[in-house]
């Protein structure tokens, strides 16, 4: 299935490639988290230093492949976060004794495959992987420094100039909890002492790249020590040189050991003799387990590789053969009983160009559990012979992997899976499976790989309901139907990466999965009531899709559970539209547009927040500006305009009830009430006055209106009471419009103070331009003026005759004269 973590280790980390999250391991212990957001890959870019620029907060460098010559002190003072650096096949000569000064925070170290002549000095407390191997030491020798590195647990070092291991050159290492151990270069020792890895206590897994021919006395020193150390696998990388003619059993020492458990022999050339000579000692050793990888196998004698029959039980399990070249025009001989292979539970036979299953070998292992024939020329009758009969074939097989081979007819591989009693899990990805018939599957198999198969959107309708995990990545599918997920009640893993999926569909009903990937798909934006069928979902991988940056995806980044998404958030980004093209989800997230547009809370918010600040805004201004004045000024203004068109000729035609109507402020009432009330009213006048006239109940407008209309003229006390009171504003607004609508001189104002035309209110505008326009009476100290004051107004309300208002004014003041 595939991987949803990459875990590094050394010495097998040569370069280092940016995933979108790459966690760096000691075992079961994370040591670095490289990410591309802290992480810089700058190998294969022909520098001849380490740039100067690089970002302080870097945690993960890889350097390799370059032509930096020396590290000095400059070079990576400022990261002091540095956790991760790799500095390979670059040609390093020199590091200076300072050169990691800084860098306390360094963990993983890799500067192999360069032409360093001496161990350089590390002062990295922290140090928990270390690579030295492939340069050009000329002894195995450590610094004191190693006493320090009380964190190593991974330490490789190999030099092809170093012939010799003495117990003094690694003692340094005996305070290091060492369990992963690399040594060699691929070069012969002429010396090794005795006790030089004994030293080492804590070892689990070593790696010897030594070569033996005729130095196996090293060989079986090693091997002892080891053992002494409680290792548990040991890898034998180029144990053996091309045309190597071996005297004696090299592996005669196995048998002895006690702890060792694990041998891989790779990358070495070894003959059907010295191949049975190893088996022979592995079958009377501890070892479970061996494995061959990329070996070139020779048969050096007629009968290839014969082994004997043995009166002894073996520990041994797993066989393993992953890589095998055999160049000689036969094919190999194989000569042993089966029943030396009762006891087997793993066996894979990998990249060995098999075509035919020997099936009469293999169905002798009725211990059997996991069967591996991957990278072979297996074809569908080049496994299941037709003549041949597989009832009771694999009793206890329940893992079989045929992927990267020839296999076609899936309908029928699903009848032959049925003679496999107990099988739960088959692999047949890359192959060349085509479906032509209806499949038949057994209710016991329950895992099934299909992927890297062209098999197009059908495939659903052939597979079984009891499958738990299915693959499918990178099978044609480009759609999927509403219902297809729901056919599969047991599905806990699904694989549909590497397809033209366009789209989820709504709803999809699968209450037991837990695995589901749509990655590097054609993916636009994932709902969110596509998860709403999938209760259990633990992981979901989408990630390398071409997502439209709308509210659609919005949601997506903003609702969704994080950790459900394995490659988030570096492999999800927009492809639409244009200007988001290349941005991750998750600064799309962070985006004013992402922010503003898809959130209809927030457009909420902030549309309220604009409505309250606007209506604030004009609300301040209205109220500034008389705003609530001009509003009911504006409302009488209607109600006047009303009664004009049903009275246009009332005043031409009509008897007034009253002379005048007085408008004037209460504080100016005694005024009004001692002065001017009862001088006109003794004159024979009839006056309208609000305390007395007006009708009760009606509105204060009304009434207002009513007897303006009622009186002749409208008499305005001015006085600063007067500009303060919004009643006097009222009547006064009132009193112009009548007077402009009937088209005739209505008003009197009497000027009872002194008033700045400048001091008046904004409001009384108009009322500014009458008092400078308009004749005014001003009421008098003088007692004598208050005669001619009262004659005026008098004349003023008595007729609208001007020439009688003129004289009557006139014999007025000629009588003042005259009394003078």
């Amino acid at each position: 299935m595939p991987a949803t973590l990459w875990t590094i280790t050394l010495p097998s980390l040569l370069f280092f490639v940016v995933r979108p999250t790459v966690l760096v391991k000691d075992g079961n212990v994370q040591v670095c988290s490289c990410t591309r957001k802290n992480s810089k890959d700058l190998s294969n870019h022909n520098l001849k230093r380490i740039p100067s620029d690089l970002p302080d907060d870097i945690e993960c460098l890889d350097m390799s492949h370059n032509n930096i010559s020396n590290i000095v002190h400059g070079d990576l003072n400022r990261l002091t976060q540095l956790c991760f650096l790799t500095i390979t096949h670059c040609g390093i000569q020199f590091i200076s004794h300072d050169a990691f000064y800084n860098n306390q925070e360094l963990r993983v170290l890799n500067v192999s495959y360069n032409q360093l002549t001496v161990v350089p000095y590390l002062p990295l407390l922290q140090l928990r992987i270390l690579d030295l191997s492939s340069n050009n030491y000329d002894s195995y020798g450590l610094p004191g420094f190693f006493n320090n590195l009380t964190h190593l647990n991974d330490f490789s070092i190999g030099s092809p100039r170093a012939t010799s291991v003495s117990v003094n050159d690694l003692a340094p290492l005996q305070n290091a909890p060492l369990k992963q151990f690399s040594f060699g270069d691929a070069s012969e020792l002429q010396k090794y002492e005795t006790g030089s890895f004994a030293q080492l206590r804590s070892l689990e897994k070593v790696a010897l790249r030594v070569i033996f021919c005729q130095s196996f006395h090293i060989f079986k020193k090693m091997l002892t020590d080891l053992d002494q150390t409680r290792t548990k696998t040991v890898r034998l990388v180029k144990l053996f040189p091309p045309q190597c003619t071996i005297a004696g059993d090299p592996f005669d020492s196995l048998p002895k050991t006690r702890f060792i458990s694990g041998l891989t022999v790779e990358d070495t050339w070894m003959n059907s003799s010295v191949m049975v000579k190893l088996m022979l000692n592995i079958w009377k050793s501890p070892i479970e387990k061996i494995a061959f990888r990329n070996i070139i196998y020779n048969e050096d004698t007629p009968y290839g590789f014969h082994f004997p029959k043995q009166h002894c039980t073996t520990k041994l399990q797993a066989i393993v053969f992953d890589g095998v070249k055999h160049y000689q025009y036969q094919y190999p001989k194989i000569n042993m009983s089966t029943e030396l292979l009762s006891h087997l539970t793993y066996l894979k036979f990998s990249g060995t160009g098999m075509s035919i299953l020997p099936c009469r070998l293999i169905s002798a292992i009725p211990s059997l559990q996991i069967l591996d024939l991957s990278d072979n020329l297996l074809e569908d009758t080049g496994f299941w012979w037709f003549c041949y009969s597989y009832k009771g074939m694999f009793p206890a097989l329940r893992h079989l992997s045929l992927s990267y081979n020839r296999f076609y007819d899936l309908a029928f591989i699903s009848k032959k899976i049925h003679e496999m009693k107990v099988l739960t899990s088959l692999d047949l990805s890359f192959n060349s499976i085509v479906i032509k018939d209806p499949c038949s599957w057994p209710s016991h198999l329950t895992e099934l790989n299909l992927s890297h198969n062209n098999l197009g959107n059908t495939v659903f309708k052939y597979l079984s309901p009891y499958f738990q995990k299915i693959d499918l990545s990178k099978t044609g599918i480009s759609v999927i139907s509403h219902n297809v997920i729901s056919e599969f009640p047991r599905l806990t893993h699904l694989f549909l990466s590497f397809n033209s999926i366009r789209s989820i569909p709504s709803y999809l009903h699968a209450p037991a999965l837990l695995t589901l990937y749509v990655d590097q798909n054609a993916i636009t934006s994932i709902g969110h009531n596509v998860l709403e069928g999938l209760p259990s979902l633990k992981t979901l991988k989408a990630g390398n899709n071409p997502f439209v940056c709308d509210c659609d995806s919005f949601w997506f980044v903003t609702a969704l559970n994080k950790t459900l998404l394995p490659d988030w958030p570096f492999d999800y980004t927009c492809s639409a539209p244009e200007s988001q093209a290349g941005m991750t989800l998750q600064k799309y997230q962070q985006s004013q547009q992402g922010l503003l547009f898809c959130q209809a809370g927030l457009q909420a918010a902030v549309a309220l927040s604009v409505i309250i600040v606007t209506v604030t805004v004009l609300g301040i201004i209205f109220y500034a500006c008389d705003g609530v004045w001009y509003n009911k000024m504006f409302w009488v203004w209607i109600r006047v305009k009303r009664r004009k068109s049903k009275h246009a000729n009332r005043l031409m035609n009509a008897t007034f009830c009253y002379h005048a109507f007085i408008s004037y402020s209460q504080y100016d009432s005694a005024w009004v009430d001692s002065q001017l009330v009862p001088a006109l009213e003794g004159s024979g006048l009839s006056i309208c006055i609000h305390e007395r006239d007006f009708a009760p109940g009606q509105w204060i407008v009304d009434n207002i209106i009513n007897c303006m209309e009622s009186s002749y003229k409208t008499i305005f006390v001015l006085s600063n009471n007067f500009v303060q009171s919004e009643w006097c504003n009222y009547e006064l607004f009132f009193a112009q419009h009548r007077a402009i609508s009937v088209e005739d001189d209505l008003l009197v104002f009497i000027l009872l103070e002194p008033i700045p035309v400048d001091s008046l209110p904004k409001r009384f505008l108009k009322l500014r331009t009458l008092l400078r326009k308009q004749t005014y009476l001003e009421w008098p100290k003088d007692d004598q003026k208050k005669k001619l004051f009262w004659s005026s107004l008098r004349s003023i309300l008595q007729t609208a005759d001007k020439s009688i208002i003129l004289k009557q004014v006139a014999l007025d003041v000629a009588l003042l004269g005259a009394q003078g």
